[in-house]
């Protein structure tokens, strides 16, 4: 994975660019004046991506669903922390990411719970063929080997190369350095390219 490649999952952030930048950063003024359609605004524009960041970490769709619920009650109840004319996407996935970070430790105190029940994902669409079944295979092999990363650095890989933000972007929502970002994803990609060694010397 490297960053000229196509970021997959781009299609569910909102429109990007200062128009978009703006319109986040206006709701959210309304938001903190107590506007619960503005809110309502927000949970439109931002629900997809919040849920697909919070599914890619914790590879779990009814949790997902659960979780980015959860997300914007946070929104509402921490509004005031919210700095007037920050942009939204920053603050925002990080307070996706801490709902994603403590369902994963609750979960681990869990061991009677199957593991199969946290981890199965909706099946993608099907169709016939070999093709498609090596698509499956191949799609399963990247989401199993994502989900085995260690958490700071799969964190770092899903929001840079799914969700599209950059380093500097990432360690603010991280709660790190840009520097510290980096050398999660150059420790993600190496493991990437030894646990999927075998797709990769198909590609």
């Amino acid at each position: 994975m490297s960053s000229a490649d196509p970021r997959p999952g781009s299609e569910s952030r909102p429109a990007e660019g200062e128009d978009a930048v703006a319109v986040d950063r206006e709701l959210m003024a309304q938001v903190q004046a107590g506007d619960e359609a503005a809110l309502g605004r927000l949970m439109e524009r931002w629900e997809r991506p919040v849920k697909a960041v919070i599914g890619r970490l914790v590879g779990n769709a009814a949790e997902a669903e659960e979780l980015a619920q959860e997300a914007f009650v946070r929104l509402w109840q921490q509004r005031d922390r919210f700095r007037a004319g920050a942009e939204f996407r920053p603050w925002m996935l990080s307070l996706a990411l801490n709902l994603a970070r403590n369902r994963l430790r609750w979960w681990r105190r869990r061991p009677l719970v199957a593991l199969e029940e946290w981890t199965t994902l909706p099946p993608a669409a099907t169709a016939d063929g070999a093709g498609a079944l090596e698509a499956r295979e191949r799609a399963e092999a990247v989401r199993t080997a994502v989900a085995a990363l260690p958490l700071e650095q799969r964190e770092a890989l899903v929001l840079f190369e799914y969700e599209g933000l950059g380093q500097t972007e990432i360690a603010v929502i991280a709660g790190t350095t840009s520097k510290a970002v980096e050398r999660r994803l150059e420790r993600a990609r190496a493991a990437l390219r030894v646990s999927l060694a075998r797709w990769l010397r198909r590609a």
